[in-house]
């Protein structure tokens, strides 16, 4: 195991995992998406796992996801009575997102039983589904299972590339897998007519905010050619992480909002794919921000830009705090080190 590997890991040694609930899950909400070109309503659904198998394993530097976990099996039942009162809340929205700590489509997270039993649910009552995984649980036997309880809907498998340099998501963010191990999932979903949504990370740790923003853009354009939806993830300080760890130092600060936003602008230059943003913690000094006084309306934009995909969001924005984000730009490769806002930061 790596230096940074054994780092992720070493966060989870003395970890004690809060009293969970195996029968409910995590949590359910009603949020703004798109289907076939129009704004719907989509229901999102986390279901309480033992826990992804890379966290437990070892983990991704910036993915504190594991605190929802219950770091012990859950039982066939518990995951009954967690779909049964997620499904309580549910209004009929078009479009349901099934998620995990993990991957839906790992038997160690969820049994198989249960994965095909809450699909042919959902297919009965939404027009889209969409869940997440890693590359390895993408097989042809998987696939085949559950193209024959899906095929009559719209299919979406969401994977968490975040760069396509190697070098950088094993070095800075210890994801355990390969460009090409994307490429060959992305493959095998596209033969079984299933869509492609590819997660990008914006900020892992080690990389200043324009080797971040550069990384992004170009991940992009390799991925162009594989995916239908790009969504940028901008990282968010969760606890029990790499970056938490390097944040309290003061050597870590998350994205600017400007640079979410010259990402979306470029982005649609070198790629057909539907381009979206959910900032996380945006405006809070644990997520991505700006000075405070322009977050809120800069979020808006990039929220209207992920429902329309229309230029027009995103321009007009302007206030003080912009040049100092070119400033950064241009001077944090003279540092040693990410920025720190000094001026908003409280530990």
């Amino acid at each position: 195991m790596n230096e940074i590997a054994t780092f992720c890991q070493s966060f989870k040694k003395d970890f004690t995992p809060r009293a969970q609930d195996a029968r409910q899950p995590v949590r359910c909400w009603s949020e703004k998406d798109v289907l076939d070109g129009k704004v719907v309503d989509a229901y999102v659904i986390i279901l309480r796992t033992r826990g992804c198998s890379w966290a437990l394993a070892s983990g991704c530097t910036m993915c504190g996801y594991f605190n929802d976990s219950m770091f012990a099996p859950v039982s066939e039942n518990d995951f009954q009575s967690q779909f049964e009162k997620a499904m309580q809340s549910y209004k009929g929205e078009k479009i349901v997102k099934l998620f995990t700590s993990g991957s839906y489509l790992d038997p160690h997270e969820i049994p198989v039983p249960v994965q095909h039993e809450i699909l042919s649910v959902l297919t009965e009552r939404a027009e889209k589904i969409s869940v997440e995984s890693r590359p390895e649980y993408v097989t042809e036997k998987r696939l085949a299972a559950i193209h024959k309880i899906v095929s009559s809907k719209e299919f979406e498998i969401g994977i968490g590339l975040e760069t396509s340099n190697d070098l950088v998501r094993e070095k800075a963010i210890n994801k355990g897998f390969t460009f090409n191990d994307y490429k060959k999932a992305v493959k095998l979903l596209k033969k079984h007519q299933m869509n492609v949504k590819t997660y990008v990370l914006m900020k892992p740790p080690f990389l200043t905010e324009k080797e971040s923003l550069n990384d992004c853009i170009r991940t992009a354009q390799d991925i162009a050619p594989y995916t239908d939806i790009i969504s940028l993830n901008p990282t968010n300080v969760q606890r029990h992480t790499v970056v938490e760890y390097l944040w309290k130092r003061n050597q870590y600060r998350p994205p600017w909002l400007w640079s979410i936003v010259e990402f979306l602008k470029q982005s649609k230059s070198v790629t057909d794919a539907f381009v979206k943003c959910d900032a996380v913690g945006g405006g809070s000094m644990r997520g991505a921000h700006n000075c405070g006084v322009c977050d809120r309306k800069v979020l808006n934009a990039i929220e209207e830009f992920s429902l329309s995909q229309k230029q027009d969001a995103l321009n007009n924005l302007t206030c003080d705090c912009k040049e100092k984000w070119l400033d950064q730009l241009d001077l944090e490769n003279l540092s040693f080190g990410s920025f720190v806002d000094f001026a908003r930061w409280k530990p």
